[in-house]
């Protein structure tokens, strides 16, 4: 006759995975919305139930002990699998409904967001969506430990147990002054860029890596600088330090049609990035996220961005 096997709570896993990401009594209890004593009695409950130690206690630090940091990544898991199984449930009654935790990179958010979003809570007014917003690779460690459910970024990004979904491409234009002799051709080929000052963002911006795939160049020397924004390229472009690239769905804000820069096309049309989504291979919402993709690619047309 085998023995009973006692099992840990999804509460005491989540209490857990509180104090590990806090490191503070007080702060895990806040985050849980429970009280610190309710938090501590809950997380003695978890290590009799496993029979073993998974937190040291002092009255300045919280050390994990190894088991409780695998236990902890662990119980990540856990409750990111109960939580998919509860919306895959309320997904079967209405799609596209119910909390979805969008990651965005930053070369994305502020020029696609603002105007589809609109037109996502108009076709599906009970889609909770909570967004943020960070570099690819962060974005992709939030999803990896289940605190995001999906992200929008730019592709091709090499990374594994990822599934992918292209939406469509966003094309690169080369933006400079008025006064730059580049500024008089009607597009441009990589070869025009030899003679320039490239100026691209800091590494670990993604559209850096595909700019310079854009341009067939391994590396930029952007005489020491490296921008943290897009607008910051454009105002040192408009200062006359360099030319930089931008993605065409960022035009509208940075280059009017009336001011002292310029956007030049390439002559070859492979010349941009592919904008798409990335979810956990292991993720039971595929479906629902591919809907979303066609969701927001049809409001990106409706709000007038180029989506070939």
């Amino acid at each position: 006759m085998s023995s009973i096997v006692h099992l840990p709570s999804l509460k005491q896993l989540r209490y857990l995975v509180a104090l590990e990401e806090h490191r503070h009594f007080g702060r895990a209890a806040a985050s849980c919305f429970v009280s610190q004593s309710t938090l501590s009695a809950g997380l003695k409950e978890l290590e009799t139930t496993l029979d073993a130690e998974l937190v040291e206690r002092n009255n300045r630090t919280v050390v994990f002990t190894a088991l409780g940091l695998e236990v902890a990544q662990r119980a990540r898991r856990v409750l990111r699998e109960a939580e998919e199984l509860a919306e895959l449930a309320a997904k079967g009654k209405e799609p596209l409904s119910g909390r979805l935790r969008l990651g965005v990179i930053p070369t994305i958010a502020p020029y696609l967001l603002p105007k589809t979003l609109p037109h996502l809570r108009k076709a599906y007014p009970k889609l909770q969506l909570y967004l943020t917003e960070d570099q690819t690779a962060r974005l992709l460690a939030l999803l990896e430990d289940g605190t995001l459910d999906l992200v929008l970024m730019a592709l091709p990004y090499h990374a594994a147990d990822l599934e992918t979904l292209a939406l469509f491409k966003d094309g690169f234009h080369l933006v400079t002054r008025k006064d730059d002799p580049l500024a008089q051709k009607k597009t441009v080929t990589t070869s025009d860029l030899k003679e320039s000052n490239l100026l691209l963002l800091a590494e670990g911006h993604c559209l850096r890596e595909h700019a310079l795939a854009a341009c067939r160049l391994p590396q930029a020397d952007s005489g020491g600088f490296a921008g943290a924004s897009l607008n910051t390229l454009v105002e040192m472009v408009a200062g006359g330090l360099g030319v930089t690239l931008l993605p065409d769905m960022a035009m509208p804000t940075h280059v009017p049609k009336s001011g002292e820069l310029v956007a030049r096309p390439f002559d070859r049309s492979g010349a941009g990035r592919q904008i798409g989504l990335a979810w956990r291979t292991t993720s039971s919402r595929g479906a629902e996220f591919k809907e979303f993709g066609a969701a927001l690619t049809k409001a990106a047309r409706s709000a007038g961005i180029t989506t070939t």
